[in-house]
């Protein structure tokens, strides 16, 4: 479970990474809406799945509020999803 979690922290936030990086760009300064929607579409599952899995490893851990507290805020920041694998997640 913990592997399967690190995952999809690591494509979340690549996901992420790239909804910023490539399409808002494409988006807003090359007119192309279509690489928005579906990478936009990949990331909306993604972060799904990453709080789902959070909640899920959690409460099979017993980690606590703290550290469940910790992860949603990752999914919401850059790179944060990367410092978490690192600091949290790795055995």
């Amino acid at each position: 479970m913990l592997k399967t979690f690190r995952y999809t922290a690591i494509l979340e936030g690549i996901s992420y990474l790239s909804l910023f990086a490539i399409s808002m760009p494409l988006k807003y300064l090359a007119g192309l809406g279509e690489p928005n929607k579906y990478i936009g579409y990949a990331h909306g599952f993604l972060f799904i799945a990453y709080i789902i899995l959070a909640v899920v490893l959690t409460q099979s851990q017993k980690w606590g509020l703290k550290r469940l507290i910790v992860l949603f805020a990752a999914s919401l920041l850059p790179f944060a999803t990367f410092y978490i694998d690192k600091k949290y997640l790795r055995e």
